[in-house]
């Protein structure tokens, strides 16, 4: 059930934002045939291939719509997006970056997900309240925006580091990559 209310609440966001359905696009490596037909027949275009998060938002505003996903596709995003100037015309909907955070050992986080580590003072971010009914379904789930001056704030070594994210030492990835 938790998918279908991930999936009702999305369509509500768009009608809310009057965005055609036609212009949100889709992934999962999981969606059967049928859930993707389904998809389809609501007028969502359904990406051809796993990008694993890695999805440039080309000088257009854009909303990402990721509730649950892994933190490497979190970490593949920002790193597909790494300039003050990208990152400030996206906004994600999805896992508490600062639960992140708080949930890893420094390290980790830096080691494995450092474009995350490095992004934590350029992002604002706000929890979506909570209801006892979606427990499971919106938990640990904020919206997060990239305000263009704080990122100017970060230091300039913050945006030389561009090396694409490979995960070769990490233990729990959340990620399935292409190919698998």
């Amino acid at each position: 059930p938790a998918a279908r209310y991930q999936l009702a609440f999305l369509l509500l966001l768009l009608d809310e934002l009057r965005v055609p359905p036609a212009r949100c696009a889709l992934f999962d490596p999981a969606f059967s045939e049928r859930e993707a037909a389904a998809l389809r027949a609501l007028g969502l275009c359904l990406l051809a291939e796993n990008e694993e998060g890695k999805h440039g938002v080309e000088g257009s505003a854009t909303l990402f719509y990721m509730v649950h996903c892994g933190k490497a596709l979190y970490n593949n995003l920002l790193w597909s997006n790494w300039s003050p100037a990208a990152l400030s015309k996206l906004v994600i909907i999805g896992n508490s970056f600062r639960g992140i955070e708080e949930r890893l050992l420094s390290r980790i986080l830096e080691r494995d997900y450092s474009y995350i580590a490095k992004v934590l003072k350029g992002v604002e971010e706000v929890a979506l309240p909570s209801h006892p009914r979606y427990l499971d379904t919106f938990n640990d789930t904020s919206v997060h925006w990239f305000p263009l001056d704080k990122l100017q704030e970060l230091s300039p070594e913050v945006w030389d580091f561009v090396e694409e994210p490979m995960y070769q030492d990490c233990e729990d990835l959340e990620i399935i990559r292409k190919g698998e």
